[in-house]
């Protein structure tokens, strides 16, 4: 099938659209307009941007953890030679994307973080070892097919809205009560969703795969990602070098989180969230790269990947501070209700979560947001909560492969510019928009 048209529209987003923070810049503006025109004063419209300037701190630093560990342990050799030897089974450039897809896809339904930072890892090994083999493969078309899978973590185990909503005394249980997942990430709607655009995107990445192919040899920052780390070439010189080449520090360490764990999940019977999600992959990184030289090492190389979420999400969290602390977001949420029917419910509440999740990059922020409305919506039209929670997070990953943001971070780690595979990225949220509000308008949920 002719792809000149993708590679068309692939060029010419890489020509004009801007960079994140560039983005960010015009957003606010927009916005900041939009509030004065609904009667906010310019006092009570900064007041709203400061506040929401610093409003993620704590998050910020959760997440940029989740990024860093997540890298750090995507990078240990048992992660490196699985992929490695995932990567030579292909035989053909349409098994090497189904392969591809079906592990990120996989990956990131367990666990969002993981799938996020071993994608760009999978696209790199997969394209090199196919170049290797002399199969025709573009690799930043193959990168841009990647990260589109990473969708699949929306209906999966660590679904934010999902999990919050699960989860007895969330914010909204007076109103909508306790909602099981069996009735959202479980329900037929959602699996048959995970099952048909991953087959979607599958399907794509080998009938779009350009003609003209740039091999992963022709980025070198990029290919180096594939690469094992070297392990200390020189000996130990003194106590302290020797010290830090043992699993004396990681074994304290692991040990340590192993006690906290237990005494978390079953002497207090707590529940999985970030602080106890970032310890377990704490705990797993010290296991497996088994001594502090490696670990530091890899972590290192693995803060790169986690630069843009350091200090994007603050100028994020301003933009989304004034759809917050102004009328705005109300007003803007009211009118996609007041238009809404039981058959455009879905549809509209996509668009109006894709309008939001542009400006704000956290799926349970946006939920914190729009989720009563949301279910007031869906009462007064007649719908259930759970469509409407998933119809609002299908607008939710809609923004994030719309958005610069997440591309920053993807590209991050790949090393190669964001704007190289945007326009591709674009098409694939095209695919995940309409089979989205397609299932979550008539598949039973």
């Amino acid at each position: 099938m002719e792809s000149r048209w993708l590679d068309r529209f692939a060029s010419l987003m890489s020509r004009y659209v801007p960079d994140a923070i560039s983005a960010c810049a015009v957003l606010m503006l927009v916005l900041v307009a939009g509030a004065l025109a609904l009667g906010n004063s310019p006092e009570h419209t900064l007041e709203a941007y400061y506040t929401g300037l610093w409003m993620l701190l704590p998050f910020t630093m959760q997440m940029t953890l989740i990024i860093v560990l997540s890298a750090t342990l995507a990078s240990t050799p048992f992660f490196r030679r699985a992929v490695a030897a995932l990567a030579r089974l292909p035989r053909t450039a349409n098994q090497v994307v189904a392969l591809a897809v079906l592990i990120t896809a996989v990956t990131s339904y367990f666990y969002w973080g993981l799938g996020l930072v071993l994608g760009p890892i999978v696209a790199v090994n997969f394209a090199r070892e196919a170049e290797r083999r002399g199969i025709a493969l573009d690799f930043l078309f193959l990168l841009a097919t990647v990260w589109a899978s990473h969708a699949a973590w929306q209906f999966g185990l660590s679904a934010s809205a999902p999990l919050i909503v699960a989860t007895p005394g969330h914010p909204l249980e007076a109103t909508i009560g306790v909602v099981p997942l069996a009735t959202t990430i479980w329900s037929p709607a959602a699996i048959l969703h995970e099952l048909l655009y991953t087959s979607a995107v599958i399907w794509a990445g080998c009938a779009f795969m350009p003609k003209q192919c740039r091999p992963v040899s022709h980025f070198p920052g990029t290919a180096k990602l594939a690469e094992a780390i070297a392990p200390d070439a020189n000996a130990a010189a003194n106590f302290a070098e020797r010290l830090e080449r043992t699993s004396f520090a990681t074994l304290v360490f692991s040990a340590a989180l192993v006690a906290w764990l237990w005494f978390h999940f079953v002497v207090k019977s707590a529940g999985l969230e970030f602080n106890s999600l970032n310890a377990i992959l704490l705990l797993l990184c010290l296991m497996l790269h088994r001594n502090v030289s490696r670990f530091s090492r890899a972590l290192e190389r693995a803060v790169v990947a986690g630069w843009p979420v350091i200090v994007l999400y603050h100028l994020y969290a301003g933009v989304a501070g004034l759809i917050q602390h102004t009328t705005l977001g109300t007003e803007l949420a009211a009118v996609m209700a007041s238009v809404s029917t039981p058959l455009t419910f879905p549809l509209l509440t996509a668009a109006s979560g894709t309008l939001f999740a542009l400006f704000i990059p956290s799926s349970g922020g946006q939920w914190a947001i729009q989720g009563f409305v949301t279910s007031q919506a869906a009462a007064e039209v007649g719908v259930s909560v759970q469509r409407g929670l998933l119809s609002l997070s299908i607008g939710d990953h809609m923004g994030n492969l719309a958005s610069p943001f997440w591309y920053v971070v993807v590209a991050g780690i790949a090393g190669v510019d964001f704007r190289s595979f945007y326009g591709y990225g674009l098409a694939y949220a095209a695919l995940w928009f309409t089979i989205g509000t397609a299932m979550f308008t008539f598949a039973p949920c």
